[in-house]
């Protein structure tokens, strides 16, 4: 499923083959794909607009225009493809915006995600307001706040899109083993200095994943590398891993390194 680097990866993606671009036309091949705005009215809004500089919050991709904004969300199998011409479509691209030069493909095998159309920065913001505060960047101070506060598992709240947006599945299970804590401990549980680990853990894990351009690193020391694999063990003890479910995800981690909390 696309995380946080990956949807950054698309932003860069779009800014660097998009930006200042024309809209000719907006090709909706299944309008089940769309989320607040019919066909036509998409195609209506966005012609002879330019790209602008994309944003991105947490796993949500801002496509500024001239005219209205179009917001992405890549659900699980979403991905956005530059194309020179109209050679090669996929029968999984949904929705295909013809530039004055070149295309701009949103393609999703199993349509989780959407588009939706903004048609101010009001609007848009209005949006996404449900958001918590984008993961990259996060400062400790506010991580802390947003994360320290809730109730629940560690790595449920990690995942919840309104506490810090952006953090996934392989994000999450990546920072609670790099800081040493178990994901089903409660927060309530948890002391500053544990806070503090996942807060640097997290940070790591999302600046180097950026700058591989959204691949998710599998070199040896990272527990990505080996999650899932059958026998796996822990990149840092050696003890096999254990795979559990937090969340309603599959969870990987040490018993060793991640031994429970105890307490109240």
């Amino acid at each position: 499923m696309p995380e946080l680097p990956d949807v950054e990866a698309y932003r860069r993606r779009l800014s660097r083959h998009a930006r200042g671009r024309r809209v000719r036309r907006t090709v909706v091949t299944d309008p089940g794909i769309l989320r607040n705005v019919g066909a036509r009215a998409l195609d209506r809004a966005l012609q002879g607009a330019r790209f602008e500089e994309p944003e991105r919050h947490g796993k949500w991709l801002i496509a500024w225009t001239t005219g209205p904004a179009v917001l992405i969300h890549f659900g699980m199998t979403g991905d956005l493809q530059p194309a020179a011409g109209s050679e090669g479509r996929h029968r999984h691209d949904r929705v295909i915006f013809e530039l004055d030069r070149g295309e701009l493909r949103y393609r999703n095998m199993r349509k989780l995600g959407g588009l939706w159309l903004a048609h101010d920065a009001g609007e848009a913001h209005q949006l996404l307001g449900a958001l918590g505060p984008d993961a990259l960047g996060l400062g400790r101070g506010r991580f802390v706040e947003a994360v320290g506060r809730r109730r629940g598992r560690v790595k449920a709240v990690l995942m919840d899109q309104t506490v810090v947006s952006g953090i996934g599945n392989l994000l999450a299970d990546e920072a609670l083993w790099r800081a040493r804590i178990h994901p089903a401990t409660p927060v309530h549980r948890l002391r500053p200095e544990d806070l503090a680990a996942l807060h640097r853990a997290l940070a790591r894990v999302l600046r180097t994943s950026v700058e591989r351009h959204g691949n998710v690193p599998s070199a040896r020391g990272w527990l990505t590398a080996v999650r899932g694999r059958p026998g796996a063990t822990c990149p840092r003890c050696r003890t096999p891993l254990a795979r559990t479910v937090v969340g309603g995800r599959t969870t990987y981690l040490c018993p060793a390194c991640q031994a429970p909390r105890e307490g109240p």
